[in-house]
């Protein structure tokens, strides 16, 4: 199918642990701060890893942004961001929201992906199921629990009648979700689409990540150096939360309502290793990643050396020398020819299937604001990493000067891969 509606962005929307809302997160960025905490719960459940990501959701936000029924309904977290982030992208797009008697905009959709968004709400609802206390579950269960309970909300508060769904593939989700939905408009089936990834936090979330003894155990007493994306001694990553929302539309639809332009989406890409050769559930395929950064340069009519900059995946983990090591063959781009790459989990942690969103969020908030956020805790780069690139393609403090082009990538469980490329805008 012939693709022929260019694809802009005109609204952001965020919940991330080191800022909730535009505002204070890209103040974050800014400054190179830091959402990681230690979380004494953790300790109390003698969790090896103590340290985690939470956005700080203050009340005065719920009471505006909620009916008071559903702050009362509203108990599972990754839900509860989703839909704050993505009423905020609604609104920073200029667009209104619809009356309680509004017949559905069929020219409007979501694809808002999740994980284990409802795990609190479903764990508390077997336990009174298994208590023979079925009557007390309450009549929000079913739609905060199941994996399409963020876009279902959504479409009830916006009044969506094009294309709601979820996706879920892992750490990948909220990337693949934003490439899904700005396909959809591109191939002229939607004039607008909701897109991005929600996740929520705790121990019933991470606690399989603590069992895999995967997560970074070493910096329980000093939890904002914990991520270290890059670095010569990261040990592990650090779980997160939160979710990030794209309010993503036609050009021809954006121009006739005068909205504002963020960045435009190029193309994007997504792929498999199969988990063959050294790709694993765990880890992706060398072949699949550059298989699916290339796709995804060809998607945006591209070359390689007009990347600007690489939002990384970058999870502090022996992955991060793997995962430069695709870049530099996918893109052919070595040493001081190599673009400038940063790590939003060194301030964030991993945010699970909210990641992609989130970053991609924060992509576009460096390329519409012009400038690059640093990367915490690099001060000296894994020896092979610093074997294919040079030192200073890792940004240690505020650049004032963004890029024009983005690549943007997203590795999940499973050896599922996404990128995506965005441009600056330009009128």
């Amino acid at each position: 199918m012939q693709h022929t509606e260019r694809v802009v962005i005109t609204g952001l929307g965020v919940c991330a642990p080191n800022g909730v809302g535009l505002t204070n997160f890209e103040a974050a960025l800014r400054a190179g701060k830091s959402g990681l905490a230690h979380l004494p719960e953790l300790a109390d459940l003698q969790f090896r890893c103590q340290v985690g990501g939470v956005p700080p959701i203050p009340e005065s936000l719920l009471t505006k942004k909620l009916t008071a029924l559903e702050q009362k309904r509203l108990t599972a977290h990754g839900v509860l961001y989703g839909l704050l982030a993505a009423l905020e992208a609604w609104e920073n797009a200029g667009l209104a929201l619809p009356a309680g008697d509004a017949p559905p905009d069929w020219d409007t959709g979501t694809i808002f992906g999740s994980g284990l968004s409802g795990v609190q709400t479903l764990r508390e609802a077997i336990y009174k199921t298994d208590q023979r206390k079925v009557k007390r579950l309450g009549g929000a269960v079913v739609e905060q629990t199941m994996p399409s309970g963020i876009s279902a909300l959504l479409s009830g508060r916006l009044a969506l009648g094009n294309w709601v769904s979820s996706n879920a593939s892992a750490c990948s989700t909220g990337t693949e979700a934003i490439i899904m939905a700005a396909e959809h408009i591109r191939r002229g089936q939607a004039q607008r689409m909701l897109a991005g990834g929600g996740d929520a936090d705790g121990p019933h979330v991470w606690g399989g990540f603590d069992a895999m003894r995967v997560l970074n155990t070493g910096h329980n007493d000093s939890p904002t150096a914990a991520s270290r994306p890059l670095a010569a001694d990261s040990a592990g990553f650090v779980p997160g939360s939160g979710a990030g929302a794209l309010l993503l539309e036609s050009l021809s639809s954006a121009q006739k309502r005068g909205a504002p332009i963020l960045g435009e989406v190029l193309g994007g890409a997504v792929n498999s290793g199969g988990q063959r050769g050294n790709g694993s559930m765990t880890a992706p395929h060398s072949e699949g990643v550059q298989r699916c950064i290339q796709a995804a340069i060809a998607s945006a009519g591209i070359t390689p050396h007009q990347i600007g900059l690489i939002a990384g995946h970058l999870t502090s983990t022996m992955g991060d020398v793997r995962e430069v090591h695709n870049w530099a063959e996918a893109l052919n781009r070595r040493g001081k020819n190599f673009p400038r790459i940063n790590a939003l989990k060194s301030m964030t942690g991993h945010c699970l299937s909210a990641a992609g969103a989130i970053e991609t969020v924060g992509a576009v908030v460096q390329m519409a604001n012009n400038f690059i956020h640093p990367s915490l805790n690099a001060a000296h780069l894994h020896p092979q990493i610093a074997e294919l690139i040079d030192d200073q393609c890792v940004p240690r403090d505020l650049i004032p000067e963004g890029p024009s082009v983005i690549a943007k990538s997203s590795f999940g469980f499973g050896d599922v891969n996404a990128c995506l490329i965005l441009k600056k805008w330009n009128p």
